[in-house]
This record gives structure tokens, sequence and C-alpha cells, in this order.
């Protein structure tokens, strides 16, 4: 996929709030993060630091103030997770990761839905 290292736990959390804002200061993350964890500001600066170096994240300077925007996009590092999960957790059993899934999280109408409109469009594919 992508030499850039996958995201820890913590650093995945900043990165939906870059993804959200499009880019946003070390204070402007912190803010959007304390109240869900115990976090420092002092905290989100080192993450960030550490997110530079592995090419997660880039900044630029405005004033005294770090700007940071994400260098990873949403849904191709959501995929990467979600094969890391896949095979280390399931051994690749698609099957299972979908029936621990919807045990862990029973699926809305409008999900149920949806998973209908996926698997009819695999089965439409398989029969081509």
């Amino acid at each position: 996929m992508t030499n850039t290292p996958a995201p820890t736990e913590r650093e995945l959390e900043i990165l939906q709030v870059l993804w959200l804002k499009q880019e946003a200061s070390v204070r402007e993350i912190y803010e959007e993060l304390r109240d869900r964890r115990q976090i420092v500001q002092a905290t989100v600066q080192a993450f960030l630091r550490t997110m530079t170096d592995k090419g997660l994240v880039t900044f630029r300077v405005e004033g005294r103030s770090h700007v940071y925007r994400p260098l990873v996009q949403p849904d191709p590092t959501r995929l990467r997770l979600l094969d890391r999960v896949l095979q280390r957790v399931y051994d690749g059993a698609v099957d299972k990761l979908v029936e621990g899934a919807v045990r862990l999280k029973p699926p809305s109408e409008d999900e149920l839905a949806r998973l209908r409109e996926l698997l009819a469009d695999l089965e439409k594919r398989g029969k081509e």
C-alpha cells in the first residue's frame, strides 16, 4: 500500500481531528481531544512531532504556532488499519471480521440496507 507507517491509536485520533478540520494548530487539536481523553497540550505536540517524522502530517509556521495538516487520506488509512486487523485477528477471514463487527455493534436499518447492496454487488460481479 504505502511505506508510511500505520498510525497508532492516539495518532489516529489526531488524524481524525485533522481530517475533519483539514488543518489545525496544536492548541486546536488539543481542545478537540481534551474532552474525550485525558491529555495535555504538550503530549499532543509530542505526538505531532512524531507524526511529522513518520510522514503522517506536515506543518507550516504561522506566527508562533505550527499549523498541521494530514499527509495521509482517511480511506486508504482506514483500509490499511482494517487489513491489519483482518490479517492479525481474523487470519484473513472476512466473514469472521464482519460477524465480530455485527456482534459488537448491531447495524442500523440503513447500514443493513447498505450491506445488502454490497453483497448483491459482490454476487453480481462473481457471476460475470
